[in-house]
């Protein structure tokens, strides 16, 4: 493992199946960095609220929900995993058909958002608190809104087809291009790539080749 400068914070962000979890998680192994799937803070919250009965679009219970949740961290190895009111889901839950049916109109409601926001901003905290030399945090919005000055930024990309091969072979159906339409389109913190943050193309390299480039740039920077 290399030696890593204190507190060093990355951001990945990335539609669906550009590997950001993969990535991620590889490079919090090697850089001993607290790793962050933002991904999975939706999806946990989406399974919270469906379980009480609640719709995307019933905001009137949506944001009554919210305000009854408490949200906290566990850690889990290198990970942390959102708990609301000391439960955390399996990832059968998680990657349910009803969840990934759910998730991009629950992510897309600014209250929602705004519900994890300073959330996800304190697992910085949460990683310095446990020892870590930074942190590392995956999604659609982190280099723009979460984590703006974090050290470095990633935009991973992929062609359609590509994602939708890895999503079929995760047993996942939901399409790729209604979830960019989705993700990219809504109003709160949209899809997009940062402003000066590096771009990868995950669909012409493979993992070991997409970790290298990013080591190399984070290394020689």
């Amino acid at each position: 493992m290399t030696n890593a400068q204190p507190n060093r914070i990355i951001a990945i962000d990335g539609g669906a199946a550009t590997g950001k979890s993969s990535t991620s998680k590889r490079l919090a192994k090697y850089f001993n960095l607290l790793h962050v799937d933002t991904g999975s803070h939706y999806r946990t919250i989406t399974h919270a609220l469906l379980q009480a009965g609640a719709s995307p679009g019933d905001k009137e219970a949506v944001q009554r929900l919210l305000s009854e949740m408490v949200l906290q961290t566990r850690i889990d190895g290198q990970s942390a995993q959102l708990q609301i009111n000391g439960h955390s889901p399996t990832q059968e839950e998680l990657r349910s058909t009803l969840v990934n049916q759910n998730v991009s109109a629950f992510a897309a409601l600014p209250e929602l958002r705004q519900a994890l926001f300073a959330y996800q901003r304190d697992q910085e905290k949460v990683a310095r608190m446990h020892h870590f030399k930074g942190l590392i945090m995956e999604g659609r919005d982190i280099g723009s809104v979460i984590l703006p000055d974090a050290n470095f930024r990633f935009y991973l990309h992929a062609d359609e087809e590509t994602r939708a091969a890895r999503r079929a072979k995760q047993g996942e159906t939901d399409s790729i291009a209604q979830r960019d339409k989705q993700d990219k389109q809504r109003q709160a913190a949209p899809l997009t790539c940062p402003e000066g943050a590096f771009r990868i193309d995950t669909g012409t390299l493979d993992l070991e080749g997409v970790i290298q480039q990013i080591i190399g740039i984070i290394e020689n920077a």
